[in-house]
């Protein structure tokens, strides 16, 4: 069983060069097989003619590559070498990873992580568990906070004008039919999740997916992540998803200590 996330495309495209050569950057990011430039641009809004300067300039500095048989592009190591630093910089990948490996050993389910990237959350890393049958995800996505777990603790622990604005303007997509979708309903789910310290999320974005999620705090009480426990709804009760919470929170709490500050 996979769970994937897409990168919503721009609904607006940006009137500087700038701007469209990071969204066709931002796009490309969803083919990790690469794809034709005339996908890209048609996604994109661009003209061919725009997407062809855009991306030769991107291959030139290595930002993107090309396949010189089939003419496919995807991202290429500069790219990496970026996300990499970021990684870095946050403690993702040399703090939090053995953390959520520990957590997934745990529990024997998936461990994510995610931080909030505007209206959307940011998935930075993915452990997956020890079933054959369990939930993946790829670190680099984007996903909806109203529907996650991870997404409403992101919302609920905001610091007040940020969680103010979300609650009241976010877009309440419906993914499946347990996807809340009434304003009002939202706002006592959000204010549930800042009471109990958790939020569960019952095949709200995906048929068939639980999980639960806990806020991860720096030292000053500042949330800066989230991590969640994910599982296929068949094997994982709604209730059964409480017990790993003290786990959760034991993970939770070594990342605060662990990585560096923001």
């Amino acid at each position: 069983m996979e769970w994937f996330w897409h990168t919503e495309a721009m609904t607006q495209t940006p009137p500087d060069m700038v701007g469209k050569a990071l969204l066709l950057l931002s796009l490309l990011g969803d083919y990790p097989d690469g794809a034709s430039l005339s996908e890209v641009a048609r996604r994109a809004g661009f003209p061919l003619s725009t997407a062809h300067r855009l991306a030769a300039a991107l291959v030139r500095d290595g930002y993107a590559c090309v396949d010189e048989v089939s003419r496919r592009y995807s991202l290429g190591l500069q790219t990496f070498s970026l996300a990499s630093r970021v990684a870095h910089r946050h403690g993702f990948a040399g703090s939090a990873l053995p953390v959520l490996r520990r957590l997934a050993d745990q529990t024997a389910e998936s461990a994510l992580m995610s931080v909030i990237d505007g209206h959307h959350q940011l998935y930075v890393h993915h452990v997956q568990g020890s079933h054959s049958v369990s939930v993946s995800g790829e670190p680099g996505r984007r996903g909806p906070l109203h529907c996650t777990s991870m997404g409403k603790v992101l919302i609920a622990f905001a610091a007040e004008p940020v969680r103010s604005e979300l609650v009241e303007t976010l877009e309440l997509t419906a993914y499946t039919p347990h996807t809340m979708v009434d304003r009002e309903q939202f706002r006592k789910e959000i204010e549930s999740v800042a009471a109990q310290g958790y939020a569960i999320a019952d095949e709200e974005h995906e048929a068939g997916i639980r999980a639960i999620g806990v806020p991860v705090r720096n030292p000053d009480g500042v949330t800066v992540a989230a991590l969640s426990v994910a599982a296929p709804a068949y094997r994982v009760s709604r209730e059964k998803l409480l017990d790993y919470l003290p786990p959760l929170r034991e993970a939770a709490q070594e990342l605060t200590v662990l990585l560096p500050p923001r």
